[in-house]
């Protein structure tokens, strides 16, 4: 049986133990194991968060993207006729002699919010810019054409079928983000889209209601 020397195993005294190279000078001891080596090859940083990163999903950005192009674009356009007259559009003055007919009061006024709504709104929307303002503005102008129209029924010329898909569209792009594929990426509202959704909600149907019930 092979034994050691206890000189040569215990640190001390006279002991061939290097503290500096962790290493014994003579063949007979031992050599302790360095885990600080091991340790940084597993984790460099214990407070890394190691989990992938969350990158570019094509299919849920691409449904978004083609989602606020369209409906961004078809409030573009409507802005355009209320605000310029173009494309067969009222103007300022057309549109403000409709809604005094709605029984709204200050008929100019609410003329050019609604027009720019639709366009700023509808703008910024295809962009991905302030996607959760604008897409709030945008279904509080529909919830009043809505609010308007419900009694002629959901179908026919004076239905309210596509302000229903408009809104839905709306209240989808408010909640579901303008996905990564838009100026707001990796904004605050982007990263906590339920939250930022929900108080542009808020806002909007204020804004809703005050068109609706104080204007008329």
């Amino acid at each position: 049986m092979h034994h050691f020397d206890d000189s040569t195993t215990r640190a001390g005294a006279g002991s061939p133990y290097d503290s500096t190279t962790k290493a014994f000078d003579t063949p007979t001891g031992y050599t302790p194991l360095d885990r600080s080596t091991v340790d940084n090859a597993v984790d460099d940083d214990p407070f890394e968060d190691e989990r992938k990163k969350f990158g570019w999903t094509v299919g849920p950005d691409l449904g978004l993207l083609g989602l606020r192009a369209v409906l961004g674009g078809i409030f573009v356009l409507h802005g355009l006729q209320k605000v310029f007259g173009l494309f067969g559009g009222p103007g300022i003055n057309g549109f403000a002699q409709s809604l005094e007919k709605m029984g709204y009061r200050e008929s100019v006024v609410l003329a050019w919010v609604t027009g720019i709504t639709e366009l700023a709104g509808g703008g910024l929307l295809v962009l991905g810019l302030f996607t959760p303002l604008a897409a709030a503005g945008l279904l509080a102008v529909m919830a009043n054409v809505i609010a308007l129209k419900y009694k002629g029924g959901f179908f026919g010329p004076n239905g309210v079928e596509l302000e229903l898909a408009l809104a839905g569209m709306a209240f989808a792009a408010l909640f579901a983000g303008p996905g990564r594929a838009a100026l707001d990426y990796n904004r605050s509202w982007f990263r906590h889209p339920l939250a930022a959704g929900f108080i542009a909600l808020v806002l909007g149907g204020g804004a809703a209601a005050a068109t609706f019930f104080v204007f008329r």
